[in-house]
């Protein structure tokens, strides 16, 4: 409305200059008056509207909004909807492999403990078998097996056999496995403890 104004104002200044022109009935020849209508006809123009408009449109009035403004509730709750399907299903697939990990772990135990089962009846044999050997061809066998595993027979031996089998072995092997030995005990002294 203003700008109407100012315009019908702008014109009815410049409309006698504009008619004493050049008595052609052209424009004047003054650039600076050419130039302002010109300016003045440019601010008037229509234009077309940008998205700044509509933004400032909508800050300026809250009560017109767009189209998002009007879903945000429902494409909020939407999402909201759809977050919880997908927490409830890996919910279901968490809850699943836990269930097969217990079974796992389950077997895993059962074997585990057939195992343990199993060595001590072997370890009971074997120690069996070599205190029924003479001490010389226990020494024999002895010497000729991982230090480990001839230390670990020769502690569930009596003392009687074992110590005749280590004064069979050579020297630096009967002191390695006895050294063995006596870390091996204290070792369960430790775990007694």
């Amino acid at each position: 409305m203003i700008r109407f104004v100012v315009t019908a104002l702008l014109l009815a200044l410049a409309g006698p200059a504009l008619a004493a022109g050049d008595g052609h009935g052209g424009a004047a020849s003054d650039p600076a008056k050419d130039a302002a209508m010109r300016a003045i006809a440019a601010r008037d123009a229509p234009k077309e509207p940008t998205a700044q408009d509509f933004v400032a449109r909508d800050a300026k009035d809250p009560g017109r909004t767009g189209y998002c403004a009007t879903i945000a509730d429902a494409a909020s709750d939407a999402r909201f909807a759809w977050q919880k399907e997908q927490l409830a299903a890996l919910e279901k697939q968490v809850e699943e492999r836990i269930r097969r990990l217990e079974e796992k772990r389950a077997e895993y135990e059962a074997v585990v403990q057939r195992r343990k089962e199993f060595l001590a009846k072997a370890d009971e044999s074997v120690v069996a078998v070599y205190a029924k050997m003479k001490a010389d061809a226990a020494a024999l066998q002895l010497s000729n097996m991982p230090e480990d595993n001839a230390a670990a027979i020769l502690v569930k031996l009596n003392a009687r056999t074992a110590s005749a089998v280590l004064a069979e072995m050579e020297a630096s092997r009967a002191a390695t496995l006895a050294r063995k030995m006596a870390e091996a005990g204290r070792r369960k002294d430790n775990e007694r403890s």
